[in-house]
């Protein structure tokens, strides 16, 4: 006989088959040690010389990249703890675009220090306490670092722009950023509104086109769309364009009808009128003064026939995101039904034609004149991967923009302000009394991270260049950083790098939080585990 014991504790309050950690060891420490195998895969993508990932997703899609965004974005990570870093990083990509590496690489050596002070004997409250004075602290430094006179800055004005991007974009594509940043600057400053504040980031598209190199890029004022006309007529100069979203075609009567033809002339007949009333209505379209059509689905032969005949130019646009930024480049209204526009729908473009680039045909619709909306970087490149990353790097750079455009305060790069950081706030930690003082110092030893880092993915001797920029910034100057290129630290005034201060406010702010979420779990309680026993069915139920 066979005597099934009773569950007791937490067994009997939950589901068979939970899994349940608690306490340091199970949760706290068990956490910190996930987050920190995930900062370890971004870190060494950090900065200029940064590594590159290949990650394959599950739909065995290829990405090589070192844009952290994308990395853990593929990655599909599954441990909790790590997740809220990951979500960090996004909020992060969300708020500014760039520094989403920073913000899981610095919360990942948050929580490392965390994880020496717990093994000290630190409970993890006073640790967070001390991690909310550091970050308010940090954010007070933060603000006496900002150049002086740099929150005031012209939008349009391209040196001022460029100098703001090129630290983001450099992160990205090293040695490319003085060919990029001009290009990304350029068509940023083409559909810069009036209130710049109201910039949108969607109005700087992006056309990757294999072959060629980044020399060969371009901008365009306008459109470049990815396929050719239909249709004979490639060219078309100051155009007026009527758009119809529901396609350019002979559409079915609204009542079904059975029509009994008995003779061959009826059915002459009959064709006869379909023909003369597609010819109608195109008619009517190319009466209104329309020279261009465009179709947001399919276009019909006998439609096509007629264009043809009235000389009208047809474009095909299957993307619905596609049409509606055709339409915010043109001014166009789109129409649903195939009928004559009337004056104020229409469009208007100074040039639409079919060029080959690289052996691709494609579609380019300028807009020289001013009321520009859309602005399209052409990038040129060897591979798939290339073209993608590079698509990332203006991506940053674009943001930038959007983020200098709200507050364009900067702050030294090159990883001066990080020591300076740490140096301040070792200072801080000194005037505190309680436990957490000890909390403060890891924040401040935190910060070396980064200069740290960025010696090592450039092959240099970490420990010589931090002990140099402590001397330097003990000195006084507090704009001494690394110079990649030479090895050595220098002022980075100079060398004109500069971080915009808003990505380091919200990257560490993120990461503080991120770390401090962590930090306050001490129990996982998991209701079943993946493949555990399944729920049971109420009786009846099919299962689907």
């Amino acid at each position: 006989m066979v005597y099934q014991t009773q569950p007791y504790g937490i067994q009997s309050m939950l589901k068979e088959g939970h899994k349940h950690l608690s306490g340091l060891d199970e949760a706290v420490l068990k956490n910190i040690d996930a987050c920190k195998q995930l900062s370890v895969i971004t870190r060494t993508s950090l900065g200029p010389n940064g590594m590159n990932k290949m990650v394959i997703n599950h739909l065995d899609k290829l990405f090589v990249t070192n844009d952290a965004a994308t990395i853990v974005n593929e990655l599909e990570v599954q441990h909790p703890a790590a997740k809220i870093l990951v979500l960090a990083g996004k909020a992060q990509q969300e708020e500014i675009g760039d520094g989403a590496n920073l913000t899981i690489s610095f919360a990942g050596e948050l929580l490392e220090g965390a994880e020496e002070l717990i093994r000290m004997g630190l409970h993890p409250s006073e640790i967070i306490s001390g991690y909310i004075k550091a970050i308010d602290k940090t954010i007070k430094i933060l603000d006496e670092l900002v150049v002086e006179g740099s929150e005031k800055m012209d939008a349009r004005n391209k040196e001022e722009v460029v100098s703001r991007m090129k630290a983001a974009v450099a992160s990205k594509q090293f040695g490319q950023e003085d060919v990029l940043c001009p290009l990304i600057a350029d068509a940023c400053i083409q559909v810069c509104p009036k209130n710049p504040a109201n910039f949108n980031v969607d109005n700087v598209r992006v056309a990757k086109l294999l072959g060629g190199g980044l020399h060969n890029s371009s901008i365009i004022r306008g459109m470049v769309l990815k396929n050719d006309a239909v249709g004979s007529i490639k060219r078309m100069e100051k155009a007026k364009i009527a758009v119809f979203a529901g396609g350019v075609d002979t559409s079915a009567t609204e009542t079904k009808g059975t029509v009994l033809i008995e003779s061959a002339e009826q059915l002459e007949n009959y064709a006869k009128t379909e023909e003369a009333k597609v010819e109608e209505l195109i008619k009517a379209v190319a009466d209104s003064g329309a020279k261009v059509i465009v179709s947001g689905a399919a276009v019909g032969e006998m439609a096509l026939h007629f264009c043809e005949r009235y000389k009208l130019m047809v474009l095909k646009i299957s993307s619905k995101f596609e049409l509606r930024r055709f339409c915010r480049t043109t001014g166009s209204v789109a129409l649903l039904k195939l009928s004559q526009p009337n004056p104020d729908e229409l469009g208007y473009a100074d040039s639409i034609s079919v060029e080959e680039i690289g052996g691709a045909r494609v579609t380019v619709v300028k807009n020289e004149e001013g009321g520009n909306s859309v602005a399209t970087v052409v990038l040129r490149g060897s591979t798939d991967s290339i073209l993608d990353d590079l698509e990332r790097a203006v991506d940053d750079g674009v943001n930038t923009y959007k983020a200098m455009c709200r507050d364009s305060r900067i702050i030294p790069g090159a990883a001066a302000s990080e020591i300076e950081l740490a140096k301040k706030l070792k200072e801080f930690s000194f005037t505190e009394t309680g436990l957490d003082q000890y909390a403060i110092a890891k924040f401040a030893e935190s910060f070396e991270m980064i200069p740290n880092t960025l010696a090592e993915n450039a092959g240099l001797n970490a420990m010589e260049i931090i002990s140099s920029l402590y001397a330097s910034h003990a000195a006084g100057n507090n704009r001494v950083g690394i110079d990649l290129e030479e090895g050595a630290c220098m002022d980075v005034s100079t060398k004109n790098i500069w971080d915009l201060h808003v990505t380091k406010f919200f990257a560490l702010k993120y990461a503080a939080d991120a770390a401090c979420t962590v930090l306050r779990v001490d129990q996982i309680i998991m209701a079943r585990q993946a493949g555990g026993p399944r729920r049971e069915q109420p009786a009846g139920m099919d299962e689907d």
